[in-house]
């Protein structure tokens, strides 16, 4: 079959209404997960009010334009966020260094991130791990997103539950709005309960403010290094392992590049660096997303669109979402992610020889541990590796 006569992908005929809302949960989660993060480590370090919004700018603009570019040129489910881990680090250590020390850091972060990718080392890395371990990884860190609708059922019992069931329901008459169906019930019952409270939202566009970078010793060990640390092993390996246990088998190297060259051009704005999706872009690689695999990076351009709204309007993101009740937005990405979870321990357990291993990957990466300010995530597959070699060591 020649190329004229291939079928073609066309971003707008390949959308659904589960794709879009796919993007908006994907987009959501993210947000929800750790904007409180950025306010809080921005007030630590004494940032105006307009560099935190420009600091959300950056960030919603590179993950915006990352977002949409990779998946309509691989034509694959590539999501883009900003390192939570890498914000939670910032808390401390923001208010350290001056702000444009922190800027330089950033910068150092970025081009170290570029190396990775240009020299392919963080591409032979991945290749390296066994499938289970890789899916394993992937359902370790969502399981712990997935089980929080069990928690939130002990708050708000009426809107969970309602949602709950909901999705049950329609999950059995028409599986791909199953998760639609739980979202605008749930948004319903939050309004007949008073849930919804828009009192403190008002429209207010972002303003980019520009800062110079200025380097130092101490930004780079503190800030530079530490990032750099956090986006290779808690976000980019579980984002390769999120599109790998989910069959779709793009090359890392070009993806890692192009997040670091966002995040070098936007950190003069604020950006602390974004990387690749792993919780938000299971929700987008899942069969919620789309029934068609091969059409699901509409989701991942369609979360990408909604970045860029976010973006523009990034002054009053947080009273958006301060609106919702954190009980639905808990609830509807556990739902949004159930897939994902049956799938990757499904193929986690598929190989007799590899599932203690896999269980223990798991265990450890669902436990949400943290050991020399590294997370639960890169000590997970390193104790599956470990656990591999010494359970198979004779064995080729």
């Amino acid at each position: 079959m020649t190329d004229a006569t291939q079928p073609r992908l066309h971003p707008l005929a390949d959308t659904s209404p589960s794709a879009v809302v796919a993007g908006f949960i994907a987009m959501m989660t993210g947000y929800t997960s750790s904007l409180v993060l950025m306010f809080q480590a921005g007030q630590a370090a004494g940032l105006t009010t307009g560099q935190i919004s420009s600091w959300i700018w950056a960030l919603s603009i590179g993950m915006a334009v990352c977002s949409i570019g990779l998946s309509l040129r691989y034509r694959t489910p590539i999501t883009v966020a900003w390192s939570t881990p890498g914000a939670a680090l910032l808390i401390t250590s923001l208010g350290g260094v001056s702000y444009h020390e922190a800027i330089g850091a950033y910068i150092t972060c970025a081009v170290l991130v570029i190396i990775c990718g240009v020299t392919g080392s963080f591409e032979r890395l991945v290749k390296r791990i066994p499938s289970s371990l890789a899916a394993a990884l992937l359902a370790g860190i969502l399981f712990k997103i997935g089980s929080e609708i069990f928690v939130a059922v002990q708050h708000r019992t009426g809107l969970v539950i309602g949602m709950f069931f909901t999705y049950l329901i329609v999950k059995r008459l028409s599986p791909r709005y199953a998760v639609l169906a739980a979202l605008v019930i749930g948004t319903l019952i939050s309004g007949l309960l008073g849930l919804l409270d828009f009192s403190g939202f008002a429209l207010e566009v972002a303003v980019p403010v520009w800062t110079t970078p200025s380097f130092s010793l101490a930004a780079t060990i503190s800030i530079g290094i530490p990032l750099f640390v956090v986006a290779m092993t808690s976000q980019n390996m579980p984002g390769v392992a999120v599109l790998r246990a989910d069959g779709y088998t793009v090359p890392a190297s070009p993806l890692i590049t192009a997040t670091g060259v966002a995040s070098l051009l936007l950190a003069p704005f604020g950006s602390h660096g974004v990387n690749l999706a792993a919780i938000s872009a299971a929700i987008c690689t899942g069969p919620h997303a789309h029934e068609d695999p091969k059409k699901r990076y509409t989701a991942a351009m369609w979360c990408g669109v909604f970045y860029g709204i976010a973006g523009v309007f990034g002054a009053t993101l947080a009273a958006l979402f301060a609106a919702l009740p954190k009980e639905l937005v808990l609830s509807i990405a556990a739902l949004a992610l159930f897939g994902s979870i049956i799938n990757g321990l499904t193929i986690a357990m598929s190989e007799s020889k590899e599932r203690e291993a896999a269980l223990v990957t798991f265990m450890v990466t669902a436990s949400g541990m943290s050991l020399f300010s590294i997370g639960s995530a890169f000590w997970g597959i390193v104790a599956g590796v470990l656990t591999l070699m010494i359970l198979n060591w004779r064995t080729r």
